[in-house]
């Protein structure tokens, strides 16, 4: 489905909660590589902090000095809808998603707007696709949750690896994520918000289950692995408690290319036992901390949204994630990498999807989305493009 065939609308993409952290490295990275005619806006509650932007982009990209800015809070519902019939395809940062995200989904299930975000957030997931894929399905909208390093180097990455492997039998796909960067304090948030809705986040996983058709004649899983020693890698592998593999299990469930039993696992590749050790008891301690709401509150206000390193730091980040994919009698390694994974990379990959829904030649489908299945080797050609590299390591 060529979305440059639905019914016009006065933008091609807005971004939402522009003037964010990553928000801003989001609409830089679209002031310089929008192609020439994209409409493209942005969006906010702060009016003031809209203008600066702009100033900012102009003063570097002056063909965005008329750049339109839109204001919106994302609470308001008849403002958000407003917001989402204006536009083809609408991609928001602004999190933690459970608070934060609710309207503009129902807004863009609603108008037919394809719908992007940066969320890690299980429950917001969960809950969306019970609320809003019924109706998303019916106006043609897609919503595609994950867009940043949350999903899409494990989704892209196990589909990749998948595509290198023989059809038709079951495989299996671990993937072991390294990296060196600074997390947002919007990601941070995030995080913490998560970890201290756990009761929430298991009722939201039950209410999705009943909703969701059953699998018939296949199988997809994401299960959570052991820590141990992978000799794949020769390093520690540490499971990691995040929303990719119920991601990448999703893209599996909708796709027969990962054959008729597929299972993915991640985790964390850590070189030596010490530090995979206090890693463990690191995340453990911030579990319980967010458990309590005076203590989860005193480390949120530690790190405010908004916050994160400056540009030198960001240049010395990178990422890995290295996947082992076994099938056939067959086994394949390849991996993944790229620059800061939390800011610069997230915001690329936020924004080549945005680019990709609004312009390239996809798949006819609805409803809730992963990014393998709404946009699969168009987006990853993208990223290709744009400096995140997707590689075939071995094959044995």
């Amino acid at each position: 489905m060529n979305r440059q065939d639905a019914p016009e609308r006065t933008y091609d993409v807005v971004l939402f909660g522009a003037t964010g952290f990553v928000g801003a490295l989001t609409a830089e990275y679209l002031a310089a590589h929008a192609p020439a005619g994209c409409r493209w806006a942005l969006a906010g509650r702060d009016t003031g902090k809209l203008e600066r932007l702009r100033e900012r982009l102009t003063a570097r990209h002056p063909h965005c000095a008329d750049l339109p800015l839109l204001r919106a809070d994302a609470t308001d519902a008849a403002a958000v809808r407003e917001l989402a019939a204006a536009t083809r395809v609408l991609a928001t940062t602004v999190g933690p998603y459970v608070w934060y995200g609710a309207e503009l989904v129902a807004a863009c299930a609603e108008a037919g707007t394809d719908y992007l975000d940066l969320t890690g957030e299980p429950e917001f997931v969960d809950r969306m696709y019970v609320e809003h894929d019924a109706r998303a399905r019916e106006t043609g909208a897609r919503l595609v949750h994950a867009c940043g390093f949350d999903s899409i180097p494990a989704d892209l990455g196990a589909w990749f690896t998948v595509r290198q492997l023989p059809e038709g039998v079951p495989l299996t796909v671990d993937g072991f994520m390294r990296g060196g960067g600074l997390f947002s304090g919007g990601t941070f948030a995030s995080a913490l918000t998560a970890l201290g809705r756990g009761p929430q986040t298991l009722s939201a996983a039950r209410e999705r289950r009943l909703h969701e058709p059953r699998l018939l004649g296949r199988r997809a899983r994401g299960p959570v692995g052991a820590p141990r020693f992978s000799r794949e890698t020769g390093a520690w592998a540490l499971p990691l408690p995040t929303l990719d593999p119920q991601i990448v299990a999703r893209s599996a469930a909708a796709l027969e290319r990962y054959g008729p039993d597929f299972r993915y696992r991640h985790y964390a590749s850590v070189a030596h036992l010490p530090v995979a050790v206090g890693g463990v008891a690191a995340v453990g301690a911030l579990a319980a901390l967010a458990q309590v709401p005076a203590a989860r509150n005193w480390l949120m206000n530690r790190w405010e949204p908004g916050q994160g390193p400056d540009a030198e730091r960001r240049a010395r980040s990178w990422f890995s994630v290295r996947f082992v994919g076994k099938g056939g009698g067959q086994r394949v390694f390849t991996e993944v990498t790229g620059g800061d994974p939390g800011y610069g990379e997230t915001a690329k990959m936020l924004a080549e999807s945005a680019l990709c829904l609004a312009y390239d030649e996809l798949p006819a489908r609805a409803g809730q989305l992963t990014t393998a299945v709404a946009m699969g080797d168009a987006l990853l050609e993208r990223l290709q493009k744009a400096g995140i590299r997707f590689r075939v390591a071995d094959v044995r």
